[in-house]
């Protein structure tokens, strides 16, 4: 799998939160969630986003803002309109002096808001936890990526908008899909475009030395693989293929290898009933503890550690 895929193999979307929002003005409401990532489409009208020590953007129909937790912003009409709404962590949402708004607020299957119908709709999803393998891309992203409309070109926010008030047996998975289809169309046209600041690695996937060798080793982290084979699959000499690899990635492939193993090992320990034997012979290590040695060594953690922290 290259960077983008291992947002769905990894954290993927499993009962992500994921809410229709329908607001008059005025409204202003405070995210204080902490979910580690957060996508917001606005299907109708437009609004602030305000976050807490940065400038204000404006957000339009169609465009879509994706953030990173855990820290706080707040989302209104009007740049001084006051918080009249807070979510807290596990999407519970109160008043600002902490009087719950759980039922006021409920507009139908998957809908909230403090109107009907909605001078301004917006579709927000929240992803509840992440991994290591995610991490090495979201490491990559400003604190919010802001797509455009006209960047952005694709009809899933339209199609989210029709699905997400459906009531229908297999729901959820469908929804979690599309929000996952849809943060890879976003995270793809934005490191489209000619700002972008993309890490190393995914600029290699489009090397035509280095890209065959890093899809070889995402894809089949298990396979004992060598400079001289990996060198083999870009059609260079071995010298030839470690100094490039090392210009494009910033580190030697055996490196990057290294830590591409071990983050999967790290989504791999989240697993109900992973044992660390067998998460060893997926991302290629002999024994379980030649894992646990590299995996400490990396982390500063064991394995079973890192399995309690997470759980």
């Amino acid at each position: 799998m290259d960077g983008l895929a291992a947002l769905l193999d990894g954290p993927r979307a499993r009962g992500a939160f994921l809410l229709r929002c329908l607001m008059d003005p005025p409204w202003s409401v405070r995210l204080q969630d902490e979910s580690p990532l957060s996508l917001t489409a606005v299907v109708r009208g437009g609004l602030w986003a305000l976050p807490d020590g940065g400038e204000p953007f404006r957000l339009e129909a169609g465009d879509v803002v994706v953030a990173l937790g855990p820290d706080h912003w707040t989302i209104a009409d009007a740049v001084e309109t006051p918080p009249h709404v807070v979510i807290h962590p596990g999407q519970h949402c109160t008043t600002p002096d902490g009087q719950s708004l759980e039922e006021e607020m409920h507009q139908g299957v998957r809908s909230w808001g403090n109107s009907a119908v909605g001078e301004t709709v917006m579709l927000t999803g929240a992803y509840l936890f992440e991994g290591e393998v995610s991490r090495r891309l979201l490491r990559a992203l400003p604190r919010f990526v802001v797509l455009r409309e006209r960047d952005l070109g694709s009809p899933l926010v339209a199609l989210l908008a029709d699905e997400i008030v459906k009531d229908e047996p297999g729901q959820d998975a469908v929804l979690d899909r599309l929000l996952d289809l849809l943060l890879i169309a976003v995270l793809r046209a934005w490191f489209a475009r000619p700002d972008a600041d993309p890490p190393a690695w995914y600029v290699g996937q489009g090397d035509p030395v280095v890209g065959p060798a890093l899809r070889l080793m995402q894809h089949h982290p298990a396979h004992p693989w060598s400079v001289a084979e990996l060198a083999a699959a870009g059609g260079v000499s071995r010298a030839a293929f470690a100094r490039r690899f090392s210009d494009v990635v910033g580190e030697p492939p055996m490196a990057f290898l290294t830590g591409w193993r071990l983050a999967l090992a790290a989504d791999l320990l989240r697993e109900p009933g992973a044992t660390l034997a067998t998460v060893a012979r997926k991302v290629g290590y002999s024994t379980p503890f030649a894992l646990s040695t590299a995996f400490k060594r990396a982390y500063g953690v064991s394995p079973r550690d890192h399995r309690a922290l997470v759980a």
